[in-house]
């Protein structure tokens, strides 16, 4: 049965603002406090969702998150009206009101680990949502991540899904940004690829300024909950010095998709061991293109976001979805140019403007989640959170209808911000058809 590659991608918030919440991201930390602009970055990103979709790329959608979060307001011991809240949390520590209004959901390369039946002992398609257990903001998330993708895939006959992992640092999992799946067919036995930053409880080598999110204690129980096959699994541990150069997530320094595996020269520890380890258990022929530091820095690949690019199978061959970053970068783009002429496994490039996401750290990788499906899997998801041309149009007009032009960090306090965005995801959740999904409509 053929199988293919759908992207999920997150439906930007209405709360999106720039935190600068996410320390060791680069961008995040850099566009702090600046005024974003919420109706152009869930623009932008239905304009990208809609060119792959017109590419032949099987194009999903998943919900943001309730933000600003009251309930876990009111658990910190804030009281009153939903105004008396927001104004409380405000004046008593804005970091706190911050991180429980962050739309970073929008990040569902973080949402969850998923593993695809062709891999699985019991032939199913598994999900684990991240823990995200490293910050505060996005460690709120994984309930409701599981919540919203039990409704996506809620069919059993074909998807099996697992509570994430206990929070605790040993056991830091930050999703399918350190996860990429090769395979010479998507409907065939794969491999997969899990990338740590550390081995968890002490042990190993480990970044000396910023934090190494994702743990090989985490990525070894993930195999296990979705019943991979070991001899399929290769484990590589993330080059610490890079991850001190703002390479938080490997899915910023690598992709991989089908029988492709782009990645620099510095991403791994003991790295021509960690390739050789790929080409051995890799079952076909595998195409390796590796970017050397001296056409493309590390510190260029983390402004430009060169490898958080997508590699997506379309119509024409294998497309690197790139930020128009990777445009504006002298160097990245005659590195591009030139890969793409001499014939190395991608076949095109487009460029996609994600300013808006981009300065809050995270580039088209980010947006998305991967899941492989066959044609009777695809067929068993909520055909209302795939998208069509007049779903498109839809999710267009409601943005245009519900979203601000502009967003501050004192807007957060504004209860009509708390209203708008219930507003918004009051309508939204009936266009996906997901039933009550949020604390408010319940």
């Amino acid at each position: 049965m053929k199988a293919m590659e759908v992207n999920f991608d997150g439906i930007v918030g209405p709360s999106h603002n720039y935190g600068g919440l996410s320390y060791g991201n680069v961008a995040s930390t850099s566009h702090a406090k600046s005024v974003s602009n919420p109706k152009s970055a869930i623009l932008q990103g239905l304009e990208k969702m809609k060119a792959l979709m017109d590419m032949g790329v099987v194009q999903g959608f998943l919900p943001p998150q309730e933000r600003p979060n009251l309930n876990l307001l009111r658990n910190l011991g804030f009281s009153g009206t939903d105004a008396e809240v927001l104004e409380k949390a405000f004046r008593t520590d804005p970091y706190l009101l911050n991180c429980l209004s962050s739309a970073s959901s929008m990040w569902t390369a973080n949402a969850a680990c998923v593993s695809p039946s062709a891999d699985s002992e019991d032939n199913k398609v598994h999900f684990t949502p991240a823990n995200l257990v490293n910050k505060l903001h996005r460690s709120i998330e994984h309930e409701s991540t599981g919540l919203a993708l039990k409704k996506v895939f809620s069919n059993e006959k074909y998807f099996s899904h697992h509570a994430s992992l206990p929070s605790h640092d040993d056991l830091g999992d930050e999703g399918a940004a350190n996860h990429t799946r090769l395979c010479s067919d998507y409907a065939k036995q794969g491999l997969q690829v899990f990338v740590y930053g550390k081995e968890g409880g002490g042990r190993g080598i480990v970044p000396k300024k910023f934090p190494a999110r994702q743990t090989k204690l985490a990525c070894e129980a993930i195999v296990r909950k979705h019943q991979l096959r070991t001899e399929h699994v290769v484990l590589l541990q993330q080059n610490p010095d890079v991850i001190d150069q703002g390479v938080f997530h490997n899915d910023v320094i690598s992709v991989g998709n089908k029988d492709v595996f782009f990645y620099h020269e510095h991403a791994f520890m003991n790295q021509k061991q960690a390739i050789e380890a790929i080409e051995q258990k890799f079952s076909g022929n595998i195409k390796l293109i590796e970017v050397p530091q001296n056409a493309v820095s590390v510190e260029d690949a983390v402004s430009s976001y060169l490898f958080n690019s997508q590699l997506v199978e379309t119509k024409e061959g294998i497309c690197l979805i790139a930020p128009t970053d990777c445009q504006e970068n002298e160097r990245v783009k005659t590195y591009i140019d030139e890969m793409i002429s001499q014939n190395l496994g991608i076949d095109k490039v487009r460029f996609f403007d994600l300013k808006q996401s981009m300065r809050n750290g995270g580039g088209p990788a980010c947006l998305r989640l991967r899941v492989c499906l066959n044609e009777e899997e695809l067929q068993a998801v909520n055909q209302n959170c795939i998208l069509t041309e007049k779903k498109y149009i839809e999710l267009k007009a409601w943005a245009e209808r519900n979203y601000r032009e502009e967003m501050r960090a004192e807007d957060l306090r504004d209860p009509a911000v708390y209203r708008e965005s219930c507003t918004a995801l009051d309508e939204l959740t009936q266009i996906m058809d997901l039933g009550a999904l949020y604390d408010f409509q319940k």
